[in-house]
């Protein structure tokens, strides 16, 4: 079993839900995250003062997959999160010793 985690850009959320649906996802978690890349920030302007950015808003993805799913639900989540541009995100994979329901109990790959 793996654990997918991805940070992409906040407009491109109902995109990639859309699209791990598509693929047979039943369950993600998404949080609010922030932070910097090759970026790194920007600077704005506000009533006439310049000041620098450098924490960017993004969303962070997890979903749990089994092994055979994993490749498939990357690629999935590049090609809907991906813009072209810098900052679209990352996306990673950690392997799991276990994943337990707490609802029913059930362990494993049962329990995705």
């Amino acid at each position: 079993m793996k654990l997918i985690t991805a940070i992409i850009q906040p407009h491109k959320l109902d995109d990639v839900k859309e699209a791990l649906a598509a693929a047979g996802v039943h369950g993600l978690t998404v949080s609010a995250a922030s932070g910097y890349g090759r970026q790194r920030g920007h600077t704005e302007v506000y009533r006439g003062s310049h000041y620098t950015v450098d924490l960017i808003e993004k969303i962070r993805l997890e979903v749990l997959a089994d092994d055979v799913d994993t490749e498939n639900l990357v690629s999935v989540i590049v090609k809907s999160a991906g813009t072209g541009s810098i900052g679209d995100g990352k996306v990673w994979v950690t392997s799991l010793d276990s994943v337990t329901r707490v609802r029913t109990g059930e362990t494993g790959s049962a329990a995705i």
